[in-house]
C-alpha cells in the first residue's frame, strides 16, 4: 500500500477510468467527464485528497485503490468522506481492500471525527467490508444515481473515529 502523490497522476486516471466503465453505477462521477480531464486535473485531486493504491509483491499495476478526501469549509471539516473505491475483479473477495481502507481510516485518525461513504445499494460484499471496519448505514439515499436511465439506490455509512 503507497499513497499516491501528484506525480502517479498517469496511474491514478487509468485506474480510475478503468472504474468508472466498468461500475458507472458505483460513482456519482462519470467516464465522460473525467475522460475529459487533463492529466494535470488529477493531479491537483492527487494533492487534494489522500488515495491509496495497493499492489501484489512485485506486481507493475495496483489491484485497486480508495481515496479521503478532507473538507476544508470549517462546518463539515469533522467529517471525511471515502471515494473512489475500487478493486480490479481479480482482487475482489483476496485482494488489498482491507489494507486499503485500514490505510485511508489510518490517514483519517486525528483529522477528522468520521468518516462516510455511500455504496450502491446491492453491493452486499462492499457493504460487508465496510461493517467489518466498523461503519454502520444511518440513512438509504433512493434514486442516488441516475445511469443509463436506471435509477440506484445508495446505502449511506459512517464510522465514528471518536468518541461523543
Amino acid at each position: 500500500m503507497r499513497r499516491l502523490g501528484p506525480g502517479d497522476a498517469p496511474l491514478f486516471r487509468a485506474l480510475r477510468l478503468e472504474a468508472l466503465e466498468r461500475h458507472p453505477e458505483a460513482f456519482g462521477a462519470s467516464l465522460e467527464d473525467e475522460a475529459a480531464q487533463p492529466e494535470a486535473w488529477f493531479a491537483a485531486r492527487l494533492e487534494d485528497s489522500a488515495v491509496f493504491a495497493g499492489w501484489q509483491p512485485g506486481a507493475a499495476e495496483p489491484e485497486g485503490l480508495m481515496a479521503l478526501a478532507l473538507p476544508r469549509a470549517a462546518k463539515t471539516r469533522h467529517k471525511g468522506l471515502l471515494w473512489s473505491v475500487y478493486l480490479r475483479p481479480g482482487a475482489r473477495g483476496s485482494g488489498p481492500a482491507p489494507a486499503l481502507l485500514a490505510a485511508v481510516l489510518d490517514h483519517a485518525r486525528g483529522r477528522v471525527e468520521e468518516v462516510r461513504l455511500s455504496v450502491v445499494a446491492g453491493n452486499d460484499t462492499a457493504r460487508r467490508l465496510y461493517e467489518r471496519a466498523g461503519f454502520t448505514a444511518w440513512a438509504l439515499e433512493p434514486r442516488a444515481l441516475k445511469v443509463a436511465g436506471r435509477y440506484f439506490d445508495e446505502v449511506l455509512m459512517r464510522l465514528r473515529l471518536v468518541a461523543d
